[in-house]
């Protein structure tokens, strides 16, 4: 399969082409999103007290689930991460003779802010809804994570349910700067599944392997960077940036997930200093010890 067929799939297929959001199409109604989000946080906390119920906090064997579904999200991310880079290098070629009419000056400009007036269709859009779909894949993983660890975070619920709600409004006001948005997650997810995958089958993790933690955190960082971007280019553009009122919901969303994130991470880092600093003390008095005992009476 040469580059030419490859791109022919990504970005210049009628599917892909034509692609437009509608009221037709599959999770693409208000009450499809509260009643999906409703029923995936009820369903994981009823799996979540059954089975302390019935089994306590022995897991429950999964098989290879887990291994097959970190492989299904790094090929589903790499496909989407592909398909809108791809296709937004082919809409950049194909519009960017409409930016003066806007006042968008540079690519950069059009990755973060679109027209206002910018409807939900064509290339982007159908990566975006590829993402979308790709959010009701990756909320799997909590059931597996319920049925092997036997733990449920408030937070692992709150964080998916945002990442849904999220993607939804992308497509249902044509929210700016989601190109970027998509395009550090499924680089992310793809990077960290893929990871998990190969450690899964025995393949030992790379030096340089960011954890699921830390790879979560610089895209919650480059996130804020970014909106940051938005903000500037909304106020300085005289006809501002497509989507803002659901820009201003996401900005919220986001810090505070970002909030929360810290909050736990610095902790998980505290603590883990403390057991170090306490096994190292327990070291060095095993130690003494010894050397009282070795040492002549």
């Amino acid at each position: 399969m040469n580059k030419n067929t490859i791109n022919y799939w990504l970005s210049e297929h009628p599917s892909v082409v034509g692609f437009q959001w509608s009221l037709t199409m599959w999770g693409s109604t208000w009450s499809f999103l509260i009643t999906s989000i409703a029923t995936y946080v009820l369903s994981s906390a009823t799996l979540h007290l059954l089975l302390l119920l019935l089994v306590g906090r022995r897991p429950v064997p999964v098989g290879r689930l887990p291994t097959l579904h970190s492989l299904a999200m790094s090929l589903v991310s790499s496909a989407i991460f592909l398909g809108t880079l791809s296709s937004a290098a082919a809409e950049i070629r194909d519009t960017r003779w409409t930016w003066q009419r806007s006042g968008t000056t540079s690519p950069f400009e059009w990755l973060l802010c679109f027209p206002v007036g910018t409807r939900p269709s064509g290339r982007v859009f159908f990566w975006s809804y590829a993402f979308y779909l790709s959010r009701f894949l990756h909320v799997l993983r909590t059931y597996l994570v319920v049925l092997r660890r036997r733990r449920l975070s408030p937070f692992h619920l709150f964080n998916h349910s945002i990442l849904i709600c999220m993607s939804f409004l992308w497509l249902e006001f044509t929210q700016s700067f989601q190109v970027v948005a998509i395009l550090a997650a499924t680089l992310g997810f793809a990077a960290v599944n893929g990871c998990r995958f190969l450690r899964d089958v025995g393949v030992r993790r790379p030096e340089w392997f960011l954890t699921a933690a830390n790879c979560h955190l610089v895209f919650l960082l480059s996130n804020t960077a970014c909106h940051v971007g938005v903000l500037t280019l909304h106020l300085r553009k005289g006809g501002g940036c497509s989507g803002m009122g659901a820009w201003v919901f996401n900005s919220v969303l986001n810090s505070f997930v970002l909030f929360v994130f810290l909050r736990s991470h610095v902790r998980a880092r505290v603590i883990r200093r403390k057991a170090a600093a306490l096994a190292s003390m327990d070291g060095y008095d095993e130690l003494q010890r010894s050397k009282q005992q070795d040492s002549p009476h």
